[in-house]
């Protein structure tokens, strides 16, 4: 009785430290920022409303999304060639967070692009928290 007992014991250490090393081995997904430059602001009145009517909705789809802005600006200096007049960074978990937040922005992406030449993109983190990861 003591030996199947102690065989148990043994068996759910083994799953244990089993389930605890998969964890740690599996590679974490990749963090991800959406970045959107506006380069040139083409209709004034346009991007007021932008900012005025779609500001607080965009706010409300990036927690959604579980995204952080990190920056949120108009205040850009160069350090070289020539700044976007208006720049947003927003941090996501992941790709897939940060595609959901795009699809569900669209009517908010339509008139941005009526109100500035801008582009939107991905960009995928190479290191967090000081550590390279991998496949960068």
């Amino acid at each position: 009785m003591k030996i199947r007992w102690a065989i148990n014991v043994v068996i759910v250490i083994a799953l244990g430290l089993a389930a605890i090393w998969g964890v740690s081995l599996a590679a974490p997904a990749k963090s991800v920022y959406v970045v959107i430059e506006l380069d040139q602001i083409t209709d004034a009145a346009a991007f007021d409303a932008l900012k005025k009517s779609m500001g607080p909705r965009a706010v409300v789809e990036t927690q959604h999304a579980d995204g952080r802005y990190l920056a949120r600006s108009e205040d850009i200096t160069s350090l070289d060639g020539d700044s976007p007049k208006a720049i947003v960074i927003i941090a996501f978990d992941n790709q897939a967070k940060a595609r959901a937040y795009y699809e569900n922005t669209k009517e908010i992406t339509a008139m941005r692009m009526k109100a500035a030449k801008s582009r939107a993109f991905i960009v995928t983190l190479c290191s967090e928290r000081g550590s390279s990861l991998a496949g960068c």
